[in-house]
C-alpha cells in the first residue's frame, strides 16, 4: 500500500509541474499586458517602468518562469496584480465559499441520487423507474449553467422566494448568528440545487446499474431466503456492496465538479473562485490564474487518491492487488 500511495504522489507531483507550467507559457502567449492595468494618465512612464520592474514584468519569459519557480518552491505565490496583495491572501478569502457551495451541492447529489436510485431498483421496469431514468438523462445532458439560469428565473424573478446572486445580504452583518445562517442557506439554495441536480443524474444512474447488478448476486438471494425484508436487504446488503464504484466515481469526477462550480460561481455572482478566476483571465493577473490552476490541479490530484484509497479500503479485493 505505501509503495502505491508514494507512486501516486511522484506521478501527482510530475503531472502538477506540467500544468502549471503548460499554464504559465500558455498564458504568456495571450495576447495584451498585464500593466495595462495600471494605464492612468496621472502615472508617468517612469512609474509605470517601476511597477513593470516591480513584478518582474520587464524581463525575459525565461527569466520570469525561473523567477516564479523558485517563488513557488518557497511558497510564495506572488503578489496579485489587481488586488495589490498577496495572492494566498486573495485565494484564502475565496476558498471557503466554494468549499460549502460543493459541500453543499454533493450533499444535494448523494442524497437524491441514493434515494432515487433504491426507490427505482425496488421495481426495475417500472413507472418510477423509468421516470428516474429519463431525469437523470435530462439533467446530465443539460449544461449547468442553464439549469442555473433556469432556477434564477423560475424561483428568483417568477417566483421571489431565493436571492440570485451573491452569498450573504448587505444587511447580513446585523442579524445576528441564526440570521446570518438563514441568509446564507437561502443565498446557497440556488446555485448548491442547480449543482446537484446536474450531478445528481449521472449519479442516480451509476448507483441504479451497481445495485441492479449486487440484487443478483447469491448472497443477496440467500438474505432473502432468510425471510430479511426488502428495505433491509436492500440498505444492509446491496447499498454497502454497491457504494464502492460511487466512491471511485467521485474522485475521478471531480474534475467535472471543480469546473461545473466555477460556472455556477459566475453565474450567481458567488464569491468563490470562480469568480476571482474569471476577472483574473480578463486582467491578465498571472499570479492569480496561476495559483488557481494549482490549487484546482492539487485538489483533482488528491480527490483522485482519496478515492483509489478509500475504494481499496471498502473492498478487500482492490487491497490485495495493491
Amino acid at each position: 500500500m505505501l509503495r502505491f500511495v508514494f507512486r501516486r504522489l511522484a506521478s501527482a507531483i510530475l503531472l502538477l509541474y506540467l500544468v502549471l507550467t503548460t499554464t504559465f507559457f500558455f498564458i504568456q502567449a495571450v495576447p495584451g499586458e498585464p500593466e495595462r492595468l495600471y494605464e492612468n494618465p496621472r502615472i508617468s512612464e517612469e512609474a509605470t517602468s517601476r511597477i513593470r520592474a516591480a513584478y518582474g514584468l520587464d524581463r525575459p519569459v525565461h527569466e520570469q518562469y525561473f523567477r516564479w519557480l523558485g517563488s513557488v518552491l518557497q511558497g510564495d505565490w506572488g503578489t496579485s496584480f489587481s488586488a495589490g496583495r498577496p495572492v494566498f491572501q486573495v485565494l484564502s478569502q475565496r476558498l471557503p465559499a466554494t468549499v460549502v457551495l460543493v459541500l453543499a451541492g454533493v450533499g444535494i447529489e448523494l442524497g437524491a441520487g441514493f434515494l432515487l436510485a433504491v426507490a427505482a431498483v425496488r421495481s426495475p421496469g417500472g413507472r418510477f423507474d423509468r421516470a428516474a431514468r429519463w431525469f437523470s438523462v435530462l439533467f446530465y445532458s443539460t449544461p449547468v449553467f442553464v439549469v442555473g439560469i433556469v432556477l434564477i428565473e423560475v424561483f428568483a424573478v417568477q417566483i421571489p422566494i431565493f436571492p440570485a446572486q451573491q452569498m450573504m445580504s448587505a444587511d447580513a452583518a446585523s442579524k445576528g448568528l441564526v440570521g446570518k445562517t438563514l441568509d446564507l442557506l437561502s443565498h446557497l439554495a440556488l446555485p448548491a440545487l442547480a449543482l446537484g441536480l446536474v450531478r445528481c443524474g449521472p449519479t442516480l444512474r451509476f448507483l441504479r446499474n451497481s445495485l441492479l447488478e449486487v440484487l443478483d448476486r447469491d448472497y443477496i438471494r440467500t438474505a432473502r431466503t432468510k425471510g430479511l425484508s426488502e428495505s433491509r436487504v436492500l440498505w444492509f446488503h446491496a447499498v454497502p456492496n454497491a457504494v464502492a464504484p460511487i466512491i471511485q466515481r467521485l474522485g475521478v469526477s471531480l474534475p467535472l465538479l471543480l469546473s461545473s462550480t466555477l460556472v455556477l460561481e459566475i453565474v450567481f455572482s458567488w464569491p468563490g473562485l470562480g469568480t476571482a478566476i474569471y476577472s483574473a483571465i480578463f486582467q491578465r493577473d498571472y499570479p492569480v490564474v496561476l495559483a488557481t490552476t494549482a490549487m484546482s490541479a492539487v485538489l483533482v490530484v488528491a480527490g483522485s487518491l482519496a478515492a483509489d484509497l478509500a475504494h481499496a479500503w471498502v473492498d478487500p479485493r482492490i487491497r490485495d492487488r495493491v
